[in-house]
């Protein structure tokens, strides 16, 4: 029969050998470098993603911008078959219905400023009104004897102002004092 000394020592667990501080360090080091390497691929990861998205955003609002008129477009379609069935009617009739040519111009101009309307697009500028140089541009100056100096006395064209920005300037006759 063996000792009770020798089977004590075959049923104990052998101690794990004590790893020295150097050895201790390398571990460290090596856990470190391999939790580097995964958050550097993450990073990798996360990075593509974002270069993606930003591509298709980018695609989207390009053709977000190549067909913004569109929707415009569309509205005034029907202003220009409009036009061309004035146009021909004008032809077929002749002299004849001069009436009926002037009220289906008027129904045409109607419709046009209810579509700037829709847009926020508003005329400005009638004689009487004082010249404003950010609103109008001044084509000719004239001395009308009762009118104020810089008085707007006709306007050739008006102005358009969309939302709060002027998109044209107004063209005007302004009277200068003699």
């Amino acid at each position: 029969m063996p000792s009770k000394k020798i089977d004590k020592k075959l049923k104990t667990k052998p101690k794990a050998a004590k790893l020295s501080p150097t050895a201790k360090l390398n571990e460290k080091i090596d856990i470190l470098k391999a939790e580097s390497e995964i958050q550097g691929d993450r990073y990798l990861r996360l990075k593509a993603e974002f270069d993606n998205y930003r591509r298709r955003k980018e695609k989207e609002f390009i053709s977000l911008l190549k067909y913004d008129g569109e929707s415009v477009i569309k509205q005034f379609l029907s202003v220009l078959d409009d036009l061309e069935r004035l146009s021909k009617a004008s032809d077929e009739n002749g002299e004849n219905n001069s009436d009926k040519i002037k009220e289906g111009i008027e129904l045409i101009k109607n419709k046009i400023n209810k579509r700037f309307a829709d847009l926020e697009v508003t005329p400005f500028t009638e004689p009487g009104e004082i010249a404003d140089p950010e609103l109008h541009d001044a084509l000719m100056m004239r001395s009308e004897k009762g009118k104020k100096e810089n008085e707007i006395l006709e306007v050739f064209e008006k102005g358009y102002r969309y939302k709060d920005r002027v998109i044209r300037h107004a063209k005007v006759v302004v009277n200068q004092a003699s």
